[in-house]
């Protein structure tokens, strides 16, 4: 035992510079992060509805009157069943009373009972309510990693990946204990939040580990993300009707200690890794259009599912009458449709042209999102929430490697600014999308929340096209351009890279002519 102990030791620290090990690290840690971001949604707004009537029937318990006691000091009768006669006992001035004859008589008792929480709670005010509080508190975690995220970008391209990916772990699994045994909504509030920034650090670290291999980290976050949408929903539900609310996060903090523990014999997080090669500041990377378009794009996409999260179930409930466990399988189609989408727009992206796979992307996004509401049962929401998992996937698979390309062709080609501008954008439409929505599924309904938020998709896709063939920077032209630097230029285009020889070179260009 002692051996394969120590082999086992053995063999972490010799694959602390194996590619394989750490992708599985970084795999974790991001699966993690968004199996915790989508558990809970159809936990949440079923909990807090149990936890609020749970407290009305325990004070409407405490505070039930007495009624018979005033009555009863005064006045008794006792019927005898020997001999059919009826004493009275009393006051004086009540013996004085004439007795009047026995009358059988039936107290009738009035007993204030307070519904408890069911699957068909119609017409319910606090479950109308309940959408601005579930939408705040869906919306605290992108929030607070929308503030962290400028800060972690530019630390990471600093230290290294390994401080920023361990601290996360670290916040995450405090994160995850909270939220199986808290039992109020400021609790889960705070939770929500340090999830905020424990993802921030996973999140952008987990992107960041090599430059070189930047496709490679766009498609193992695209992976993650698309089977955390597949897994998370319909694990949370079915264990949150059939185990227990804890059970869930009780797993996923058994998962979060694993992956802490790799990472203290595999990646070493004591030990800071310096930056090669200075990036492009965030500002100026803000300051460009294209990176804001492709910003856009992933920004209101995700909105559509971010506004549709913390609505969908309480409409459900009071619409459907659906079971708690389906209100998270309700999310299944998009999910499953979210991982078919990444995956095959992956490759065909680059063939069709990422900039008119967003664009179709964007607007069947807006289009399924319309239907939404002519759902009358869960089998009605089977293809628009296929529509809106695939489309997605499509502006995701897209967008993401666009945003690495347009620093390669107008900035320094480091990646870790620009990553956190993604997850900034991806924050926004986490952040506006459910705390927006939850105010305005309140004041004018669910169906009207929904057409909303699909005619501003519909309305962003032409400006997709932008992106199409942009053009590369004059700065970084005019570098490449100097006759001092013996180097070719290479002249960027979406198709193909033509090269352009400079200098010494282009001497002997002419010369062979």
């Amino acid at each position: 035992m002692a051996w394969g102990e120590f082999s086992l030791l053995r063999w972490l620290r010799e694959s602390r510079q194996s590619r394989k090990l750490i992708l599985l690290i970084v795999f974790i840690a991001l699966l993690l992060d968004n199996m915790l971001l989508t558990v809970v949604v159809p936990i949440i707004p079923s909990y807090l509805y149990s936890i609020k009537h749970e407290k009305n029937a325990t004070q409407i318990q405490t505070t039930t009157p007495n009624v018979v006691s005033t009555t009863m000091d005064n006045f008794q009768s006792i019927f005898s069943y020997y001999d059919n006669s009826t004493m009275v006992t009393g006051n004086e001035s009540d013996k004085t009373r004439p007795r009047e004859p026995h009358h059988a008589q039936t107290e009738q008792m009035i007993v204030n009972v307070t519904p408890s929480p069911s699957d068909c709670p119609k017409e319910d005010k606090d479950l109308l309510n309940e959408n601005v509080q579930v939408g705040l508190l869906f919306a605290s975690k992108a929030t607070v990693q929308l503030i962290t995220n400028p800060f972690i970008g530019p630390l990471t391209n600093r230290i290294g990946y390994q401080i920023p990916l361990f601290a996360g772990f670290c916040i995450m699994f405090v994160s995850t204990i909270m939220f199986a045994f808290s039992g109020s909504y400021t609790l889960l509030f705070i939770a929500r939040s340090l999830q905020g920034v424990g993802s921030s650090c996973s999140s952008v670290a987990g992107k960041r580990r090599d430059d070189k291999d930047a496709c490679s980290q766009m498609w193992l976050h695209n992976c993650v993300l698309s089977l955390s949408l597949a897994v998370g929903p319909p694990f949370g539900s079915v264990m949150y009707e059939f185990v227990g609310k804890s059970s869930p996060f009780l797993v996923l903090a058994a998962l979060a200690l694993l992956d802490g523990a790799v990472q203290l014999f595999v990646l070493q997080p004591s030990r800071a890794q310096a930056e090669s090669q200075k990036g492009t500041p965030l500002l100026t990377l803000l300051k460009d259009p294209y990176i804001i378009i492709a910003a856009g794009s992933i920004c209101f996409a995700n909105m559509a599912i971010a506004m549709l999260e913390p609505a969908l179930p309480i409409w459900m409930m009071e619409t459907m009458c659906s079971k708690k466990w389906q209100l998270g399988v309700a999310f299944l189609p998009a999910s499953i449709s979210y991982l078919i989408g990444t995956n095959l727009f992956g490759i065909l992206a680059h063939k069709m042209g990422r900039w008119l796979c967003a664009l179709l992307g964007m607007l069947i996004v807006g289009i399924s999102i319309l239907c939404v509401p002519f759902a009358k049962n869960i089998y009605g929401l089977i293809a628009p929430n296929f529509g809106v998992g695939f489309a997605i996937g499509m502006v995701d698979s897209s967008m993401m490697p666009i945003m690495g390309y347009l620093v390669d062709l107008r900035h320094v080609s480091v990646y870790g600014s620009v990553y956190a501008i993604a997850d900034v954008a991806f924050c926004m439409g986490f952040a506006i999308g459910p705390s927006a929505g939850g105010a305005i599924a309140k004041a004018i309904g669910f169906p009207w929340l929904m057409t909303i938020i699909g005619i501003v998709d519909i309305l962003f896709a032409p400006l997709c096209f932008f992106l199409r063939s942009p053009p590369a920077k004059e700065e970084k032209m005019a570098i490449l351009m100097d006759h001092n630097c013996p180097v070719k230029t290479k002249m960027y285009t979406q198709n193909n890279i033509q090269s352009y020889p400079v200098g010494d070179e282009e001497e002997e260009y002419e010369s062979d002519e």
